[in-house]
């Protein structure tokens, strides 16, 4: 899983701890996460992903239509379960929440090639793995 992929994990594992009901006291601070996530997310798309976006030969017209068509079939059948909610579910309230254990893991993966660059005075193919 790369980076961004990683983000994007821990932001719907926040999204599910926000929809179950998670405690007051962590409710805010959960929000906060999700939001500063959401803004970097919209800040990587609009210099990165809508420029190659413009150079595609990509009818907008058809697509915007087609995500319309898909927003109003979810609202009529409901949008499908995903992992983090099931993820979620199961820890049922333990003390350590899923987006925690998830930042734990892409903190500690970013560690240890940080850790095998300062050792090694260079950079590791694995030190490039997330980015």
């Amino acid at each position: 899983m790369n980076e961004a992929d990683e983000e994007h994990h821990v932001a719907r594992v926040l999204i599910a701890e926000l929809d179950a009901n998670a405690a007051p006291d962590h409710r805010h601070a959960k929000f906060t996460v999700l939001a500063e996530s959401v803004r970097h997310h919209i800040k990587e798309e609009e210099g990165e992903m809508l420029p190659k976006a413009k150079e595609l030969d990509i009818d907008f017209e058809v697509l915007g239509q087609q995500m319309l068509d898909r927003k109003k079939e979810l609202k009529q059948e409901g949008i499908p379960g995903d992992a983090e909610h099931a993820m979620v579910a199961k820890a049922n309230g333990k003390s350590d929440s899923p987006a925690a254990a998830a930042r734990r893991a892409t903190s500690a993966g970013h560690k240890t090639a940080k850790k095998e660059t300062a050792r090694n005075g260079k950079t590791s193919s694995r030190a490039h793995a997330g980015h």
